[in-house]
């Protein structure tokens, strides 16, 4: 399990072994005051997201050129173009990240630097910037790595409240809610039947709890 879930589990006064399951599923929901449905909802696409909460960094490794070129065709006709980027993740992340989110062009670096990080993958500059602001909490800008470790999950539950995702889940844990709330998580349905799986499992542990 990730650093982020055991630096998380002793904040919420859970033994903190790095395992997610019920007992730490139903202290986050108290911890930040989350009804059955809100909590259920954050913590299914939060475990999603983050493989079962074992990754808060994204993953641009790709060994070869080919895949490179699958994953963003448009940016990499060619397998030449796709070479210099193969097992190269930060310079991958300075490309397909330059010029949008806030961040610079490919030589200023912002692309790597302000990559997914957390549960919910937070990614680019203005986000980044926006949650330091709204949080109170400078220390990101030049740390970014405080995102996979120590804000986790308050990242998530900031996008959620950014994204009025939680005035969402009050309508109640089911199919089709999962599904509009997994689109503005995603942009689309992938992993969407996991989503929902992980969602449905986190509601019947908090619903016990109350």
């Amino acid at each position: 399990m990730s650093e982020a879930m055991k630096n998380l589990q002793s904040k919420i006064n859970v033994s903190p072994d790095g395992s997610y399951g019920p007992n730490t599923a139903r202290a986050i929901a108290k911890y930040y005051n989350l009804s059955p449905e809100r909590g259920a909802h954050l913590l299914g696409q939060c475990a999603h997201e983050s493989a079962g909460f074992t990754r808060t960094t994204e993953g641009l490794y790709y060994s070869t050129p080919e895949r490179i070129m699958a994953v963003w065709p448009s940016r990499f006709p060619t397998v030449e173009s796709a070479k210099p980027y193969a097992k190269n993740p930060a310079k991958l992340a300075n490309n397909v990240y330059s010029n949008r989110m806030g961040n610079g062009d490919e030589a200023s670096g912002d692309g790597s630097l302000f990559a997914g990080r957390g549960f919910l993958q937070l990614t680019g500059k203005f986000s980044y910037r926006k949650f330091a602001s709204d949080m109170g909490l400078p220390d990101v800008m030049t740390d970014p790595d405080l995102i996979a470790s120590e804000y986790a999950m308050e990242t998530a539950i900031w996008f959620f409240e950014q994204n009025g995702l939680f005035e969402m889940a009050d309508a109640g844990v089911s199919d089709p809610m999962i599904k509009k709330i997994s689109k503005r998580v995603n942009g689309g349905f992938h992993g969407l039947a996991d989503r929902a799986e992980k969602t449905f499992e986190a509601h019947k542990w908090l619903a016990v709890a109350q």
